[in-house]
């Protein structure tokens, strides 16, 4: 396996500079040409934003970006209402910031407050009837997570790397960089990755299945191998011990076998549900959030918990 990069430092710069045919700056005198002409041939998008504003200061970069990943399909005009109030005014904006999206003159959607940068492409999707080009950043992640399927560790780690390096709060590629590490048994630079997620950052689903992995490979056998033959042994012997069934089926996904790890949990549940505030389920939401929601191990697994606990 090739060696991993050390965690990336602070970017200089995670978006680039506005294109000033693409983004401009619009004041009450221009907003027909910039906005209502120009929309006749290309949708705009129009941000109503205030320098006071701390969401303002959050949305506009990331309208810039999104509006730069479109490659001219759309246009973003921003407007100052301490500086510019009448258009505001004229479309009833009572807060900011405020985006609509313009076509053919007319106001056409529009939504208000911060929004997180996978929303904003919705709606610019939306306004353009069409999916954007996949970012430079989205291919890296993929090629990491295709790499990390296919075991390559080392090639993976480097993708997601070079993604941080453009953008250190990145929940993909920190997720993904940190599963590199527990797949190459390294838990401590895993857990130094993991501290990059900060704040709301924090609540991220696929931060969360990281950490959900790492408790996991803390919580494993050393060797996995070594541990089976005992512990089925131990189930064998007394099919009612849910500790030994609930240490089996954690070797087990330990060993790579998703399927047997669920049917002794789903089995454990079955007997009794409530033994030890209901360990044997929490022990597979935990191996449900590891592996993620759209892993076929995790939507068999749902079915069967379903049908037990619905039965």
């Amino acid at each position: 396996m090739s060696d991993i990069h050390s965690t990336p430092g602070t970017p200089d710069s995670q978006i680039q500079p506005a294109a000033s045919d693409l983004i401009k700056d619009a004041t009450t005198q221009t907003f027909a040409v910039d906005v209502l002409d120009a929309s006749q041939q290309t949708p705009v998008i129009v941000d109503f934003w205030a320098p006071w504003c701390g969401p303002c200061k959050q949305l506009t970069p990331v309208l810039e970006k999104v509006v730069q990943q479109a490659q001219g399909a759309v246009r973003l005009v921003k407007m100052n209402i301490d500086e510019h109030p009448e258009v505001a005014q004229q479309l009833r904006v009572q807060s900011i910031p405020a985006v609509f999206a313009f076509k053919n003159g007319q106001p056409v959607d529009g939504f208000m407050g911060a929004l997180p940068e996978s929303q904003i492409k919705r709606f610019v999707e939306t306004l353009l009837g069409g999916e954007l080009a996949p970012t430079q950043a989205e291919q890296m992640l993929d090629a990491g997570n295709a790499a990390l399927e296919a075991g390559d560790i080392g090639a993976a780690a480097q993708a997601f790397a070079a993604v941080l390096q453009e953008d250190r709060e990145n929940p993909k590629a920190i997720s993904g960089l940190a599963r590199c590490y527990i797949e190459s048994s390294d838990l401590d630079r895993a857990t130094e990755v993991l501290g990059l997620a900060e704040g709301k950052l924090a609540e991220d689903a696929d931060i969360k299945g990281a950490v959900a992995a790492l408790e996991l490979a803390r919580s494993g056998p050393a060797d996995a191998g070594d541990d089976l033959a005992p512990l089925t042994a131990k189930v064998e012997a007394d099919p009612a011990d849910h500790q030994a069934r609930i240490d089996l089926a954690i070797a087990l996904n330990a060993a790579g076998d998703r399927d047997g790890a669920i049917d002794h949990l789903v089995e454990s549940i079955r007997r009794d549900r409530g033994w030890n505030e209901e360990a044997a389920r929490t022990q597979l939401l935990q191996l449900f959030e590891a592996w993620g929601p759209m892993d076929e191990a995790t939507q068999a697994g749902r079915r069967k918990l379903s049908s037990v606990l619905f039965s």
